[in-house]
């Protein structure tokens, strides 16, 4: 893709998904997308958009293509591709051998007399049921063979409540301890976890990588022919000093990728911790999934996950999604001929109650989960680009190596290599065939060396250990990262589509406008200026048809009120205008029930009040209940016609919305008892007739702005990231509050399709829909599908989409979109298992913060490659240079090994953990094909290669003469004084060259250096290490101490790299990357092969 570097310049300018009308730089679109087009190549393997739903063919071809010198590490955070036959295996397994497996668990657990579970409290109970009246064998028997008969043996679900003491009502007691004797009864809702690596698998794994294991034999055979030849106090110290090397390079391999694994290991802890509310001493309590305990009573939603096995007290319309647990892909719709329910398994429609009768490893999911471990693996796509990148300079490398080895034998066995000392180091028939073949290893070491500093193979695992560093840190700006890609991608996103309630608003709302009998009430709640049964009907409406919940503590205390926002302000309302909420539930029963639905807007409940009377109470969408309603009731509690007062109550309306108040009607209607089905079969089929309703209240509900998210709005668009709102709420409270928000700058901007409803967008066909996409900015009275539709569009467009969404009917949009980002707070567990991000406090400002951690894992994989790739270019010219010339390196195995823990391990941890800046968002988002190396890059490079290469080179060349050296009458300590002083230089220059790579893009390198303590720590340990290995590892390293002087000297020639960078960054660099002209000839030599 063509990019136009930034004003920083490190992060190219890319217009893809930007447009004319909208943002700027639309008219480099065009050009952009002929690179775009230039830039894909189906042939390379490494070429992936996005991860996030490739195939198993693909994934596969990129691992198989692939220059790996450690699969077992290279491979280890990407995805199983057995996973799911795995998986799917397991749950057979349990499916059909659940007891026995149980029994097998138990008793292992058992010997090994301590539970590794989530939470301190044993998973398995004691053998006494205690104060309880059913035994734990026979409960977990009866659900998980889903006995009827057993149940109603046990006097059906009343029947195992009273036996397991809970009030069916209220749930149990709030009180702690009898939490705890119903775990040590019947267990507590943990699973033993599979352990995680210990240190030692990851030593073994470091160790797999193929050079190391050459070189340790190389070392093993040195070592032995040093001792044969010289005696052990001389002979030990090539071998010795090279294999001493190895394994600090795996040692210290080892310990990063140990700590990786721990913060991995932490994350999917947080990740399965799902916080749920159950009924306690008669209120809704939050708790974590592993507090529940068998005889909670938990309120089951659309979108929740069921948390334990366990039967149904009472539902409307609940239908469960349970393909998690028996693999078929249906809906199954539990009622009383079918209560049970088994946990793991998700709720796909209606609400009920259910009693829990099994939790832990007593559920067919708690073994399920207990018998396979947490898969982490996951390719991103900048991980893949890596590789191929790695793959690239790995060929490379080995070209360069198996030419340095053929260009030293040569020289070796035609007698032109000398040693130290002058001497020639082979003579034919003089020569022993021992000193042979130490010189052979020796030569071969080198060229083996060369390959392990010349294959990046700690490239694409940088990528892992930023993203581990960005995934811990996100979670203290409370974003929890449940798919690593998406934390990359976050850094090419273009546009935001975003709900509006709890993302951009607080959610906390509360009634602040009321039209009730046919007039605007003067005080929202009081209730003085309504007739009696007006206030009758609108508290039984709002106290049956709903899902919250109204608790009076037994101390007199305020007043709980739980349920969703809206449930809450609505109820709270109600509370103030005299509804008594227990009493009119106690008197009047509901036998159907319609809960809310997203596409339809509005939920209802068919009531039975004694045995004669049907009432059925709609609440929903105002304009929508309204176009339903045929009468209203007046302030004396009389039906009127509503046709003369139809449009005041339109105005209304309006005028509540353009105020940017969500506006929620209430309306009801009578029902003849004859004309509502009996059999409970019949009454599951029934649909609420929802015509000639009776209006009885609009309310306007106020859901302020979060502070703060004009200024994230506002820093978005200026990063070049479009934000759009999609809500359901009506267009003109949608429009008041995108104008609060800044995303709308002013009245004249809100016309079609700017802003547009739901319905209109839907109607148009897929190219008029692509064509409006572009410019839609608010979406008002959208459904799930509405959002859908707009993501495909946008996506089609060129954009790359990040869509927030908290409900269950969100999955496909938050699917389909290439970040989804789902709601902590408020989200379903459906919404949040189909997203990647979770934001924990539902807040926009956290979406940015997300955006700027995304950038910074790139730009921060970027500065890696640029230090890295200056080190490889500098270390394998001048090697090759030398050998070709002179027949030895200046840089022996130890030191190179030496300089590849620096680059690799130190150079990733130093570099890969830089925190984001506010820099990062005054730069346009990162193109989906943008090349890894930029033009700046290369320019930053070249200059800093070029320079260490030639300083080097000199100095191996002339520095004998250059240091003084040449009148020296021990040849062979000054030959040393010369390499190592060669090698010295070369880490000094790496030292301070690793402060350039900090800042590609700006002058001041240093700004922000101080935020990154472990910068600078590694950056001293080095220079540190560096110090000893020089003055006091002498004949290990192949080192000799230096004098003052020459340190002096060694620090110049590295601190020259400074003010080099700032002349280097003011050479111009083209606008078309570089890469684009390394493609062309080979695509046109592909294009002719296949012509």
């Amino acid at each position: 893709m063509s990019t136009t570097s930034s004003s920083n310049g490190l992060l190219p300018t890319s217009m893809s998904g930007r447009h004319d009308d909208m943002e700027a730089g639309g008219s480099a679109r065009a050009q952009d997308e002929h690179h775009e087009q230039l830039e894909h190549d189906p042939d390379d393997p490494f070429d992936l958009d996005n991860t996030k739903n490739a195939s198993a063919q693909s994934l596969r071809r990129w691992r198989q293509a692939a220059l790996v010198l450690n699969a077992s590490r290279r491979f280890r955070y990407t995805l199983d591709l057995n996973k799911e036959e795995h998986y799917e295996n397991r749950r057979r397994m349990i499916r059909a051998h659940a007891q026995v497996i149980r029994a097998a668990l138990l008793f292992k657990l058992a010997g090994e007399q301590q539970i590794s579970a989530v939470g301190s409290s044993p998973s398995t109970p004691s053998a006494s049921t205690g104060n309880f009246d059913i035994d734990l064998e026979k409960l977990v028997s009866m659900t998980r063979n889903q006995n009827i008969s057993t149940l109603q043996q046990y006097g059906g679900v009343k029947g195992v409540a009273e036996k397991l003491k809970t009030n069916m009502e209220q749930g149990i007691q709030e009180d702690e301890k009898e939490v705890t004797d119903r775990k040590s009864a019947f267990g507590s809702n943990t699973y033993p976890k599979k352990k995680g690596k210990s240190f030692y698998m990851f030593l073994w794994e470091a160790w797999q990588d193929l050079t190391l294991i050459i070189l340790i034999i190389a070392a093993v055979t040195s070592l032995a022919l040093g001792i044969k030849t010289e005696g052990l106090k001389e002979g030990w110290l090539d071998g010795g000093s090279i294999a001493f090397a190895v394994l600090l390079v795996i040692i210290v391999t080892a310990v990063s990728d140990y700590r990786q694994s721990l913060q991995f290991q932490n994350l999917n802890d947080e990740k399965r911790n799902i916080q749920l509310e159950v009924m306690r001493g008669g209120r809704t309590v939050k708790i974590s999934i592993y507090d529940v305990v068998a005889g909670d009573v938990i309120p089951l939603r659309i979108g929740d996950q069921v948390p334990a096995d366990g039967v149904l007290i009472s539902g409307h319309s609940l239908a469960i999604d349970e393909s998690s647990m028996t693999g078929e892909s249906k809906i199954v719709h539990k009622d009383q001929k079918s209560p049970f329910l088994m946990s793991g398994c998700k709720v796909a429609d209606g609400v009920g109650n259910m009693l829990v009768t099994g939790v832990g490893i007593n559920t067919e999911w708690g073994l399920l989960m207990a018998s396979i471990s947490e898969d982490t693996g996951e390719e991103t796509p900048l991980q893949v680009r890596l590789n191929g990148l790695a793959t690239f300079i790995g060929i490379v490398g080995l070209t360069v190596a198996l030419v340095v080895l053929v260009a030293l034998l040569v020289r070796y066995f035609t007698g032109t290599t000398q040693d130290s000392s002058g001497a020639t180091q082979f003579v034919k028939g003089t020569t022993s065939i021992s000193d042979i073949v130490d010189d052979c290893v020796k030569i071969f070491t080198i060229a083996v060396t060369i390959v392990v500093v010349a294959v990046p193979e700690g490239l694409p695992l940088a990528v892992t250990l930023t993203l581990a560093y960005s995934m811990r840190k996100m979670m203290a700006d409370k974003a929890l990262v449940r798919r690593l890609s998406a934390c990359e991608t976050m850094g090419s996103a273009t546009t935001i589509c975003s709900d509006k309630t709890g993302t951009l608003t607080l959610n906390q709302m509360t009634v602040v406008e009321t039209y009730a009998g046919g007039s605007k009430m003067d005080v929202a709640d009081n209730p003085s200026g309504l007739h009696p049964k007006l206030v009758a009907l609108i508290s039984e409406g709002v106290a049956q048809n709903t899902t919250g919940n109204v608790f009076h503590p037994k101390d007199g205390g305020e007043v709980e009120i739980s349920g969703s926002p809206t449930e809450k302000a609505i109820l709270l309302w109600a509370y103030k205008l005299g509804m008594k909420f227990d009493t009119i539930r106690s008197e009047s029963a509901i036998i159907h029930a319609f809960p809310f639905n997203s596409e339809k807007k509005r939920g209802g409940v068919a009531v039975l009040r004694g045995d004669s009377e049907v009432f059925i109470h709609w609440k929903g969408a105002a304009e929508i209940v309204l176009a339903c309603c045929t009468q209203y009731m007046d302030s004396n509690g009389t039906v009127q016609p509503i046709d003369s007062q139809k449009e005041f109550f339109r105005l209304a309306i309006d005028a509540m919305a353009k105020n940017s108040l969500r506006c929620v009607a209430i309306a009801c209607r009578t029902q003849e008892l004859n004309k509502v089905p009996k059999e409970q079969e019949d009454l599951d089929k029934w649909s609420l007739p929802e015509d000639e309703l009776t209006l009885l209240a609009i309310v306007g509900i106020k859901d302020p702005c979060r502070p703060g998210v004009r200024e994230a709005v506002r820093i978005c668009t200026s990063a070049g990231v479009k934000v759009r709102m999609v809500t359901g709420d009506n267009l003109q409270t949608a429009k008041a509050i995108a104008l609060e928000c800044g995303i709308l700058s002013s009245d004249t901007e809100a016309v079609e399709p700017t802003i547009i409803e739901g319905k209109v967008f839907r109607e148009l066909s897929e190219k008029e829909r692509e064509q409006v996409a572009k410019r839609i900015t608010v979406m008002g009275r959208s459904s799930p599908n509405d959002k859908l539709l707009l993501v495909q569009a946008l996506r089609k467009n060129g954009d790359v989409v990040a869509v927030t969404g908290d409900g269950t009917n969100d999955a496909p949009a938050l699917h389909e979109a290439d970040i989804g980002l789902s709601m902590g707070i408020s989200g379903t567990e459906v919404a949040k298992e189909s997203s990647d991000i979770i934001i924990l406090d539902d807040n926009f400002a956290s979406v940015v913060k997300v955006v700027r951690w995304g950038r910074s894992v790139y730009a921060n994989i970027q500065k890696f490659i640029q230090f890295q790739l200056t080190v490889n270019v500098a270390a394998l010219i001048i090697n090759v240079v030398a050998a070709m010339s002179s027949g030895d390196v200046p840089l022996k195995a130890v030191q190179l090994l030496w300089v590849n823990l620096i680059m690799d391990t130190l150079g990733a941890l130093a570099l890969a953990t830089e925190p984001p800046t506010d820099h990062l968002m005054h730069r346009t988002p990162v193109g989906r094909r943008e090349p890894l190396i930029t033009n700046i890059m290369w320019r930053n490079l070249l200059v800093q290669s070029l320079y260490q290469v030639a300083v080097l080179l000199v100095l191996n060349f002339a520095g004998l003469n250059i240091l003084g050296l040449s009148q020296d009458s021990n040849h062979a300590h000054a030959v040393e004084v010369k390499n190592t002083m060669i090698f010295n230089a070369f880490v000094m220059c790496q030292i301070f060259n690793e402060f350039n790579a900090r800042k590609p893009d700006e002058m001041n390198v240093f700004s922000g250096v101080t935020k990154n303590p472990l910068f600078v720590a590694i950056v001293g340990v080095t220079f540190v290490l560096q110090i000893l290995i020089v003055t006091f590892l002498g004949e290990f390293a192949h080192t000799v101490a230096l004098s003052w002087q020459l340190w002096l000297a060694s620090i110049v020639i590295g601190l020259v790299s400074w003010p080099l960078a700032v002349v280097g960054k003011l050479i111009p660099v083209p606008r078309t990357p570089m890469s684009v002209y390394f493609k062309k000839p080979f695509r046109r030599y592909r294009a002719s092969r296949s012509a």
